[in-house]
């Protein structure tokens, strides 16, 4: 959980503190993702070359990821590049793409440090640039003792490969320690997932309005809530990520179980009325 006594409440803009009065502090999500989609078309409405759609969206990183440290949110998990992004994207977009993940690391590690924010990664991060490892690699090691919000940066990353990576890690286990796989369990294939170290998300939000899950998270989110907005990741800040909450908040979790107000019958109760009938 967050440090208590650590909240900055008093450093959201007043907009900000304002959706923060209407939250109740005690059911925030423990974990959020956020799959950040729009940043071509952001800049594509307005005539720009879509890198400037890129640079625009890291500015929103830095600022969602200030307002989630100030209100204590324990992990925020982001899609920042895709496995399907580095095969299918033009080389030039790829090579700015990780240009950009250096610089945003440089020039953020100081803000980072400031909102008390620890940094990590999750995905096949051993086939990126090695320059761009090393960079990552520093900034872990720079943030690592701070007890603020985790940011995950999700580099490389598909759902489907990570479930790949976990079954063949599992694999080894059985074969090294002589298992029964009669005996694996949901916990077995958990251990091995990228994410082994943190809770699942509570919330999922996806910006610029698309229904889809585009490979994210998929083991994790099987009873994650889902926020679409139409926003466009550009334009995304931290008042829209309390929104998201505020929305999370109103909603019944019941992991497949049964709400309040279901209209289901207690069958027990129903037994009891007609026995004294």
């Amino acid at each position: 959980m967050y440090p208590s006594g650590t909240l900055r409440i008093h450093e959201l803009t007043a907009e900000e503190r304002a959706t923060y009065a209407t939250l109740k502090p005690d059911r925030l999500p423990e974990h959020v993702a956020i799959i950040m989609d729009g940043n071509g078309r952001w800049a594509g409405h307005r005539s720009l070359k879509r890198f400037l759609g890129h640079q625009q969206g890291a500015k929103s990183v830095q600022l969602v990821t200030e307002t989630a440290s100030r209100i204590g949110l324990p992990w925020l998990t982001l899609y920042a590049f895709s496995l399907e992004n580095n095969l299918r994207r033009p080389r030039a977009e790829v090579n700015f793409l990780m240009r950009l993940l250096k610089s945003y690391l440089e020039s953020n590690l100081q803000r980072m440090m400031d909102n008390n924010v620890r940094i990590r990664y999750i995905g096949r991060t051993h086939e990126l640039p090695p320059e761009v490892q090393d960079k990552m690699a520093w900034a872990a090691e720079a943030t690592a003792l701070n007890t603020g919000t985790t940011l995950t940066l999700a580099l490389n990353y598909g759902g489907r490969s990570e479930m790949v990576d976990a079954f063949r890690r599992l694999a080894t286990e059985i074969k090294l320690k002589h298992l029964n796989p009669e005996r694996i369990t949901e916990e077995d294939i958990h251990r091995h997932l990228y994410t082994a170290h943190m809770p699942d998300p509570d919330l999922l939000i996806r910006t610029s309005g698309e229904m889809r899950l585009s490979n994210y998270l998929l083991w994790q989110i099987a009873y994650t809530e889902i926020f679409v907005t139409e926003r466009l990741w550009p334009d995304f800040r931290g008042i829209h990520l309390l929104e998201a909450i505020a929305d999370f908040q109103r909603r019944e979790r019941r992991y497949g179980g049964l709400g309040e107000g279901s209209g289901e019958v207690d069958e027990e109760a129903e037994r009891i009325k007609i026995a004294a009938s």
